[in-house]
């Protein structure tokens, strides 16, 4: 009876040890997932969005202004910094392929003035119109056109949106106007546009852009008028960068403050460097057309970091010292790099596998804009107009008459 007793004692001492072992082998096994669990967790540890505070905005006739705190989710952000590092790698490419005479004429570069577009981009609708100065490449992308469509526009190739022939002063898509070689002659035209939307009633607005040394056209100051007596939906924007071609704007304003230039028609003055700020300054000027209450002048305070053109060096009329502080303390894109890395919106690594995407891009678009072929002489009289009332355009001369045709689908 013993020996029963001790084998039966001796199994339900091996079963405990059974339900023991299989314990803390379930323990060892939850153990692990938890920490493999943390380990997946704290590997992709990012905010979902963030809040900052932008520099106070300056309104003139204005009762309130847009929030100095914003918020920004990370997808908004990772996208707000794809697009102006895709702008600034693009114009680099362009700087150098001018440099190479691969591109010949007018090119001016965007670089330091990143933020305004992007912003902007970040508070459009579908249906809002854009219309610029020469300095137009950056915008050309924002508004859906790829780095290959500019990069071969500017190298005069097929590929490029107005297939060569427009250059760095004449791109174009749906929705944006241009691209203007006449100083100041865009911003009429704005309003003009604006006046379309409010006729066709679909709410939408009209960005008018010019630089500080447009802003004393006289044609600036009529369409204001025209646009604030017909209450039009116009954001009139000027990029003050410091200087008109070569000159400092303190030279050439008698008042620097421009947006106040609207004298009975409300503006706001915003940090042109913060992405963020100029999101915000833009939804809130598209909500005051919106609402009815006419146009607004907006002043985005930015800078360039290249000549007025690729003919200026840039160092005549302000010193390496100013624009390397500039680069140092405002840049719009490492300021809003860092902001993302201190709030988590990002990491590092994830950055700069972005950055590596990017400059891939760009460079295979280089290329490709580099050996593309020109279009052929008979596509000179081509998509002069979207609907022909002309079949044979004139020549060099009278007699000799090339026939029209449509190559392009009219945006």
């Amino acid at each position: 009876m013993l020996n029963n007793c001790a084998r039966t004692l001796g199994r339900q001492a091996n079963k405990k040890g059974d339900v023991l072992q299989s314990v803390t082998d379930a323990r060892r096994s939850m153990s692990w997932n938890t920490i493999s669990s943390l380990f997946a967790t704290s590997k992709n540890n990012y905010a979902t969005e963030a809040s900052f505070e932008t520099k106070p905005y300056k309104l003139h006739k204005l009762d309130s202004g847009p929030s100095t705190n914003v918020s920004c989710t990370r997808d908004d952000a990772l996208l707000l910094y794809r697009k102006m590092q895709t702008i600034r790698r693009m114009e680099t490419s362009a700087g150098n392929l001018y440099k190479e005479k691969i591109i010949r004429g007018f090119c001016h570069l965007y670089s330091g003035q990143e933020a305004v577009a992007v912003g902007m981009s970040g508070a459009m609708r579908p249906h809002d119109m854009v219309i610029t100065a020469y300095r137009a490449h950056g915008w050309t992308y924002i508004m859906g056109i790829d780095p290959l469509g500019v990069l071969a526009e500017l190298t005069g190739r097929v590929s490029g949106c107005s297939r060569g022939k427009g250059g760095s002063m004449h791109m174009y898509s749906k929705n944006f106007f241009g691209g203007n070689g006449i100083v100041g002659a865009q911003v009429p035209l704005g309003a003009g546009l604006a006046f379309a939307q409010k006729y066709n009633g679909n709410d939408g607005v009209c960005i008018a852009l010019y630089g500080d040394g447009a802003s004393n056209q006289g044609q600036a100051f009529e369409a204001y008028n025209m646009a604030k007596l017909w209450d039009l939906p116009c954001i009139f924007v000027c990029e003050n960068n410091g200087y008109g071609m070569g000159t400092s704007n303190q030279r050439s304003s008698a008042s620097t403050a421009y947006y106040t230039r609207g004298d009975y028609i409300p503006g706001i003055w915003v940090d042109g460097m913060d992405v963020l700020a100029v999101r915000e300054a833009t939804r809130f000027a598209i909500e005051h057309c919106k609402a009815g209450k006419g146009p607004m002048v907006m002043e985005t305070f930015t800078y360039r970091y290249s000549g007025h053109s690729m003919s200026d060096p840039g160092t005549s009329y302000r010193t390496r010292d100013e624009i390397q502080e500039v680069r140092q303390t405002r840049d719009p894109i490492t300021s809003f790099k860092d902001r993302l890395l201190s709030t988590q919106l990002a990491t590092a690594d994830e950055l700069k596998k972005l950055d590596a995407e990017i400059k891939s891009e760009v460079d295979e678009a280089t290329k490709k804009a580099k050996a593309d072929r020109e279009v052929g002489l008979d596509e000179l009289p081509a998509d002069i107009y979207s609907h022909t009332l002309e079949p044979m355009i004139r020549g060099t001369t009278p007699w000799n008459a090339m026939p029209h045709k449509n190559v392009g689908v009219s945006s």
